[in-house]
């Protein structure tokens, strides 16, 4: 977020010393579907990104900011009005070697066990994976259980991080799906004397020409043990780019430096969109979190460094009240490098609402408020100082 906000603010104020639309100085200098995208693993190279909807993102949000929506200024001279962007493009894995391995095996009742180190901690990355392996394997995600983040019975998984359970570990699903979906259609082709060509999965068995074989057979008659189970890894390279582009357009009170939030967007390229909810479950949430730090949230210290405002009593943090409804679009793309064609959400959406909310307050003021949070009483010491 701080570089960020920091890197948009600057945009919006060159823009303004040459006459630029806000719009048009990010799209004069925004990275392009050929632009090269440097690589470090397995050695370095230059490779074309998996995907872009950049482009794509600025026109929702640009249309969404004029369309009338959202709610209008309040009445009074007092009040002004401002609308702001900010854009931001972030590599969905480290710049370091990150790796995360998937083991996958067919039960004795015909269903699936997916074996992953990444974890869960709320971004829904679980019912991802699982979906994605389901999605291979041509049956229900409810087919596919789960061990995870359980190191007695998981592989090795560098670490899960809000990007990277897509792009890596969600990777390793879908490339242990393939090689199992491979490896049980080789298994029937033998049983059956039908070539694999001809064979497909149909959610609990395999259909092979006119002949069909149920996967708990399969198990129980197979010749070959080791065709039942699988295990394949997912490095962080070549690794994609994620795009997003927030809008906001805001009224900010001249005198007392109260900020309403008149109306929100944002357009996100996240690929192909594993599962639609959950993916918009993120980007609310980062908005949240955004707004919360942009407008309320601020950590005092003394002059020793301590923290004199430890609980939540004294620290404000945003409520459901303070939140106001988004509009969340999502770009047309699928990547070649991510599971599926997805890319990740994670911790990207909170990424712009910073820059997105000063660029507005500068735009409704004429004033540049260069810290955080864009409390009320810091809008009206900073405009009182400007009258002077």
């Amino acid at each position: 977020m701080q570089p960020t906000f920091a890197i948009e603010s600057a945009m919006d104020e060159l823009g303004r010393k040459l006459g630029i639309d806000p719009f048009a100085i990010r799209r004069k200098n925004m990275l392009q579907d050929h632009d090269p995208v440097h690589s470090i693993w397995p050695a370095p190279h230059d490779a074309a990104m998996g995907s872009y909807g950049f482009d794509q993102c600025f026109d929702l949000v640009e249309k969404a900011l004029v369309s009338g929506r959202g709610e209008t200024k309040p009445e009074g001279e007092g009040w002004l009005e401002g609308t702001g962007i900010a854009a931001h493009a972030q590599d969905c894995a480290p710049p370091t070697e990150h790796r995360s391995e998937a083991h996958l095996t067919l039960q004795s009742d015909g269903t699936y066990h997916l074996a992953i180190g990444s974890c869960e901690f709320g971004n829904g990355i679980i019912n991802a994976q699982r979906q994605v392996a389901a999605s291979v394997l041509n049956t229900r995600a409810g087919n596919v259980t789960v061990d995870f983040a359980d190191t007695d019975r998981t592989p090795y998984d560098t670490g899960t991080f809000g990007s990277t359970g897509t792009s890596v570990a969600t990777l390793a699903v879908n490339k242990a799906a393939d090689a199992l979906k491979e490896s049980l259609l080789d298994v029937a082709s033998i049983l059956t004397k039908v070539p694999a060509s001809e064979c497909r999965i149909e959610n609990d068995h395999v259909q092979c020409g006119n002949r069909s074989i149920t996967l708990r057979e399969l198990h129980a008659t197979s010749p070959f043990r080791d065709k039942l189970h699988v295990s394949r890894k997912a490095y962080n390279s070549p690794r994609s780019t994620a795009f997003m582009v927030h809008g906001f357009r805001i009224a900010v009170h001249r005198v007392t430096g109260e900020i309403r939030i008149l109306q929100s967007v944002q357009a996100f390229d996240a690929g192909t969109i594993l599962n639609p909810m959950q993916a918009r479950g993120q980007v609310e949430g980062g908005i949240a979190q955004g707004i919360g730090t942009s407008l309320f949230e601020r950590m005092v210290l003394d002059d020793t460094g301590a923290v004199i405002n430890p609980t939540f009593r004294n620290y404000r943090i945003p409520a459901f009240a303070d939140i106001p409804r988004s509009e969340i679009y999502f770009a047309v793309s699928c990547d070649r490098y991510g599971p599926l064609g997805a890319k990740p959400v994670g911790e990207a959406p909170i990424i712009p609402i910073a820059a997105a909310l000063g660029n507005a307050l500068a735009d409704a003021t004429g004033v540049r408020f260069n810290s955080l949070p864009f409390s009320a009483d810091r809008i009206f010491a900073q405009l009182a100082e400007v009258k002077k």
